[in-house]
């Protein structure tokens, strides 16, 4: 079973090291990045696309964890996790703005690691499903032409008036709005009625 793929964007020391050893433990985590700033972390999630991204919000540079999540997230549809101390309320809103697909306080045990990351792998799965379907129904309804409505018909030669008021052999006016086609053959009474 292939490992998933962990970049860790975290400057503080201890917890780069808390994650490692619960990652491994764990046993189906590969850490494949680690890196200390936001600028340097958007560069390697674009290098090397991991599976999954634990930020912490405060980091060293000019740009912090949110804002490097939410070019991770837009740009290459990574899931993020933000991994932090801190929970004030202008943190807080400024993070789900971002839609993480996790939200964890550190200290974290092993055990809350993986509930977060599990429950975030398979949310954003279920995202990329749903967003393909999406996509395929959208696709799908712009090919479907739609018969509806009254269509006037010729009670004697079955031809159909259409919008423009021309009458039309009911094929010609099916085919130009579905996408049904047509083969022609006889029913048994004409059969009967024609070869006598």
């Amino acid at each position: 079973m292939k490992k998933i793929s962990v970049m860790i964007v975290e400057d503080g020391q201890l917890t780069v090291a808390t994650l490692m050893e619960h990652l491994t433990k764990l046993g189906c985590y590969e850490v494949t990045t680690v890196i200390d700033n936001a600028e340097d972390a958007i560069k390697q999630a674009t290098a090397k696309r991991p599976d999954i991204v634990l930020m912490d919000i405060v980091l060293k540079g000019k740009m912090d964890g949110i804002e490097a999540a939410e070019i991770i997230r837009s740009t290459l549809d990574v899931p993020v996790i933000y991994i932090t101390a801190y929970s004030d309320e202008e943190k807080l809103a400024r993070a789900k703005i971002t839609e993480p697909f996790g939200y964890i306080l550190k200290p974290f045990q092993k055990r809350e690691l993986r509930v977060v990351i599990e429950i975030a792998l398979y949310k954003h799965k279920a995202e990329a499903e749903r967003k393909q379907l999406t996509e395929s129904l959208l696709k799908a309804l712009e090919n479907v032409k739609v018969l509806k409505g009254l269509l006037p018909i010729c009670a004697s030669c079955k031809r159909i008036r259409d919008e423009g008021g021309f009458w039309k052999q009911l094929e010609t006016y099916i085919e130009a709005h579905s996408d049904a086609g047509f083969t022609h053959g006889l029913c048994p009474d004409c059969a009967i009625k024609y070869m006598s």
